[in-house]
């Protein structure tokens, strides 16, 4: 049996094809490489480059490997962008993951496990959100997301395909080894922009808002661990290929920490101030966004190990540096030549 990973190459991706080897599983990786790196996966496993959109190749990937499960990562992820691109969005997220789900039910493909995103509730009248909180997205990314939940809801009640889809809360860090972590240029995750304005690699870091109404007037989340929830996507799997049905799930660990309070971790693990700027609130901005997580702990016997803010933060630091490094010889290397 074998796990076709769609974007495997990219930040959540390979920590979770990291995860899948670490486990024994045979895994191919499909990836067009627009954000994803090859070099973040296990040596020396390659992607196969494609679109998932690509029916002909995935039904051709899915025989010739004996693939038994999908789990589908590839997609765009980035809420300002969506507000500027939804057709864009529509098409990458909903209607190649259409693309995906109809290749695999044909194939024969039994288990499917979506990166899907808390992002499909927008702003809840109530925190901590669990699983049957109505879905309201506020950007077009949460909602080309929740139409693909829907999606699958419904291609599982009418073919023999069982799926868990997992809702992320805000995901951070690196591979505590190193292997893998946030590579991308122009990256918007929160704590990989002020890693990077702590070490001097952006100008500053802009906060948009400080007025909302929380204790320190800026958003707060629930911070997971890449790693962790990598583990939560091996677990996934476990479950379904145990008999388990199919299921909607958050990814989080039932605590949120406000923007300030991420600067100051950041802060305390460089040891020095850095330049950040407070802005106006930024249209499809949730304000408080925090996990129930009871039915992953209980349904997948998941565990988290790195529920820390201060662990995830020094991953991301490391992860950082590591990528400094290697630009720095790269540098020195093209000079010499």
């Amino acid at each position: 049996m074998t796990v076709l990973v769609t974007g495997g190459a990219g930040y959540i991706g390979s920590h979770t094809v990291h995860a899948l080897a670490d486990a024994g599983e045979s895994v191919v990786v499909l990836d067009n490489l627009s954000t994803g790196f090859a070099a973040a996966l296990p040596k020396p496993m390659l992607p196969i480059v494609g679109d998932v959109g690509d029916q002909t190749l995935v039904a051709s990937l899915i025989k010739s490997h004996d693939i038994d499960a999908v789990i589908h990562f590839a997609g765009s992820t980035i809420v300002p962008e969506s507000m500027r691109d939804p057709l864009g969005y529509y098409r990458n997220n909903t209607v190649n993951s259409r693309s995906l789900i109809e290749a695999a039910v044909k194939g024969g493909v039994r288990h499917f496990i979506f990166s899907s995103t808390a992002a499909v509730y927008g702003n809840p009248a109530r925190v901590p959100i669990d699983e049957d909180t109505p879905t309201v997205p506020l950007s077009p990314y949460g909602w080309s997301k929740l139409m693909t939940e829907i999606m699958l809801r419904d291609a599982s009640a009418a073919h023999d395909l069982r799926h868990v889809a997992l809702r992320y809360f805000n995901v951070a860090g690196a591979d505590p080894q190193m292997r893998t972590g946030l590579s991308t240029p122009g990256a918007t995750h929160l704590i990989k922009v002020a890693v990077e304005a702590a070490l001097g690699r952006r100008e500053r870091i802009d906060v948009f808002g400080d007025d909302y109404p929380t204790p320190d007037g800026t958003c707060i989340r629930d911070f997971i661990h890449v790693s962790d929830l990598a583990r939560a996507h091996v677990a996934a799997l476990a479950y379904l290929r145990s008999g388990g049905s199919s299921v909607t799930l958050n990814c989080g660990y039932g605590r949120g920490y406000s923007v300030r309070e991420v600067l100051d971790a950041v802060t305390r693990a460089v040891g020095h101030e850095f330049p950040v700027n407070f802005s106006a609130r930024r249209h499809g901005d949730i304000v408080v966004s925090i996990a129930t997580a009871t039915r992953i702990r209980e349904l997948l016997s998941w565990t988290p190990e790195l529920d820390d803010l201060d662990a995830i933060v020094g991953h991301a630091l490391a992860w950082e540096r590591r990528l400094m490094a290697q630009s720095t010889a790269a540098s020195g290397n093209a000079i010499s030549a």
